[in-house]
């Protein structure tokens, strides 16, 4: 509830049990046919008219990762990750890799690594900006040092638990805890106001689980009941690494598990959290103090350090209810135990080698990672965390050069224009309800590369206390965040840093952007052939702006209000074509007997399809402008190009348990669907192919 943000992906990656044919729309098992080769559509190009010959290296695509045996009709994934797939293996730190993301995810990485080596090594009297990030990453490389504290940075925390006896004595502490973002039993921050997007108010929203979703405590598949039972031991090693005895370290255990598995009870599903009326209850101080009568909401709020807030929406009523008596019912001693796993749980990766690879242990069983990522990466990302729009200045000025930001603008108002382009063609929209949707493509506001004016970061840094700056560091964020309610909406405000390799729709703020960590080869570049720039990041802008008109997107207007804007008629063929897309990716079958949740993953895949058709619209255009004769390079045209581009950017390999864990939790497909359903429904591709097109699920 905190963030609706909408992302562009959480990297993933498949070996796939079903291949399904990518002509194949709203029936995923129908037989896909075709009716030409790409070599065929060359072959016409050229006999049309004067084209122009390039390599597929000089266009910008990678000729290495297509498998020219392989029939673009029936699966196009494989002719053009194909090659990729078969020689390319997963990094033993990683659970998946995509081809397009990670590696300019590892580019960037090593590019942060050596600005922040040079920061480190930065004489006496240097910026102190530069030093500030030098000794944040100097204390986090400092293993020596680190492993010589052990557990000691937890003390004053678990001294606080200690304290706790009653629930008087438990809000002291969660207030403590909730400042370092050490979310115990909920959590809570700025978010706007779903009726009044003028309005910064609070969200205080379900939370304090140790594994990634609710349905680990509640579902009893075989791997779910497995996972269960690692987790309850991996709890239990906890513990003794914490210096409790193995029958205290047991005790304990089950003490989380048992609270634990209450808080997933009473926790939403990720598909009820879809629809933004589950999440949104705006009940004020009063009525939260009235759902959750026992816990002494106004002591916290002034603990926090943020007394006085009035302005208040839950995401719901019967989480705080139940939690509430939760905290009542359990034993003092019960609570202790979850309230230090939860510690040690979120801060075992600051503390020594023992407690390193026991958190390790875990990821490993839910991911299938085969090694602990090196120590310079994961200090680049806690640097990234902490001090990211410090560490970004120099970033963006290396990375993100000249005429980077106003040629990836010019793309995005492409984009912008190919929407209303498509609203003006829809046959299923009244008029009255595509005025609303001009009106909110016309206020759609944009970011692109990194902030107009960069954060301050007022917390000291040590260079020989890494877990302490950490802790800071995350305070810092607590108070930046919460510092924002009451506020006057600020644009100027970014949920990402500007080297992540990612990008997002906010809905609220009717605004996208787009950090400089994406604007990067292979997605993006100022020279190279634009089918392939359009289909790659263009595809990706037209992901984020389709965001806005998704199933939820789709439920807030131009000024970024929860609202209605549809008319009755419009609205329900609206959801019939969303009904439509959800029935197709939910017969999708990425593991054996483990199909896609197609209620979970429609916005994204409604997001993939628009954003494509929007990429191609938007090409069409630019290149009419362009001129000149038409490339034709190893036998693609530049149609195929096009769609070669933007199937590339999910090239991608993941191991099964990552697969799994990403089947319950990821509200994205995996990058094989996300290629063959959505050139399935988008017709251009059929004819770019030469495929016999079959029926298809659009909603843009």
């Amino acid at each position: 509830m905190r963030e609706r943000h909408s992302h562009l992906i959480l990297l993933a990656a498949a070996p796939l049990a079903v291949a399904v044919g990518a002509i194949v729309a709203c029936n995923p098992k129908a037989p896909a046919t075709t009716a030409g080769k790409p070599a065929a559509a060359a072959t016409a190009a050229a006999a049309s008219g004067k084209t122009r010959a390039m390599t597929l290296a000089e266009t910008g695509i990678d000729s290495s990762a297509l498998d020219k045996t392989a029939d673009p009709c029936t699966d196009f994934y494989q002719y053009a990750c194909g090659g990729w797939m078969k020689t390319f293996e997963i990094p033993a730190d990683k659970s998946r890799f995509t081809k397009s993301f990670n590696s300019i995810d590892d580019h960037n990485e090593e590019v942060l690594k050596k600005i922040l080596e040079d920061a480190s090594n930065a004489p006496a009297g240097a910026d102190p900006l530069v030093k500030k990030v030098g000794d944040y990453y100097f204390a986090c490389m400092d293993e020596k040092t680190i492993d010589a504290t052990g557990a000691a940075p937890l003390r004053p925390m678990r001294d606080e638990i200690a304290k706790v006896k009653d629930i008087k004595s438990l809000e002291k502490t969660l207030a403590k805890m909730h400042r370092a973002q050490s979310w115990a039993f909920f959590n809570v921050g700025s978010q706007q106001d779903f009726k009044d997007a003028t309005k910064v108010i609070l969200g205080v929203d379900q939370g304090g689980l140790g594994l990634p979703d609710r349905d680990y405590y509640l579902k009893d598949d075989e791997r779910t009941k497995s996972i269960r039972e690692f987790y309850t031991g991996h709890v239990e090693r906890m513990f003794g690494l914490l210096g409790e005895k193995p029958a205290k370290a047991k005790a304990a255990a089950a003490d989380v598990m048992r609270i634990e598995t209450k808080l997933a009870e009473l926790s939403q599903s990720r598909v009820e959290r879809r629809e933004p009326s589950n999440v949104y209850h705006k009940i004020d101080f009063a009525g939260l103090s009235a759902t959750a009568k026992n816990f002494p909401w106004k002591t916290y709020f002034d603990d926090i350090k943020h007394p006085g807030l009035n302005d208040i929406s839950v995401n719901s009523t019967k989480y705080f209810e139940g939690m509430d008596a939760l905290m009542k019912s359990e034993k003092p001693e019960a609570i202790r135990n979850y309230l230090t796993w939860q510690v040690a749980h979120h801060y075992a990766m600051l503390l020594s080698k023992p407690f390193v690879e026991e958190a390790f242990s875990m990821r490993a069983k839910l991911s299938g990672a085969k090694e602990i990522e090196p120590r310079w990466k994961r200090c680049v990302r806690s640097v990234d965390a902490s001090l990211g729009e410090l560490l970004a200045q120099p970033y963006v000025k290396q990375e993100f050069p000249g005429e980077s930001k106003p040629v990836a603008e010019n793309l995005v108002k492409g984009i912008a224009s190919a929407m209303r382009t498509d609203v003006k063609g829809l046959d299923w929209m009244d008029d009255a309800t595509k005025n609303a949707a001009y009106q909110k493509v016309d206020k759609m506001a944009f970011q692109i590369g990194y902030p107009e004016k960069w954060r301050s970061y007022e917390f000291a840094v040590k260079r020989d206390a890494y877990a302490a700056n950490a802790m800071a560091g995350a305070a810092s964020g607590f108070d930046y965040d919460l510092d924002y309610v009451g506020k006057p909406i600020d644009r100027s405000r970014w949920g990402m840093t500007p080297p992540t390799v990612n990008a997002y729709y906010d809905p609220s703020m009717n605004q996208m952007v787009f950090p400089a960590g994406i604007l990067q080869p292979p997605f993006f570049s100022m020279n190279r052939l634009s089918a392939v720039n359009y289909g790659a990041i263009g595809s990706v802008m037209g992901h984020e702006l389709t965001h806005g008109f998704d199933d939820e997107g789709a439920q807030f207007d131009a000024d970024g209000n929860l609202k209605n804007w549809w008319s009755a008629g419009t609205g329900d063929k609206f959801k019939e074509k969303t009904s439509c897309v959800a029935k197709q990716y939910g017969g999708y079958e990425p593991l054996p007997g483990q199909k896609l949740n197609g209620e979970l993953t429609t916005g994204e895949n409604i997001a993939d399809i628009g954003g494509l058709k929007l990429a191609w619209t938007a090409w069409k255009a630019a290149r009419a402008k362009e001129g000149g004769d038409p490339v034709v390079a190893e036998g693609l045209t530049e149609d195929q190009i096009f769609f070669v581009s933007f199937a590339q950017g999910w090239c991608e390999k993941m191991r099964p348990e990552e697969q799994a864990m990403r089947i319950k939790t990821d509200p994205h497909s995996p990058g094989h669907f996300r290629v063959i359903g959505t050139v399935a429904d988008t017709p251009p591709f059929a004819e770019a192919f030469h495929c016999k097109a079959a029926p298809v699920c659009q909603v843009w």
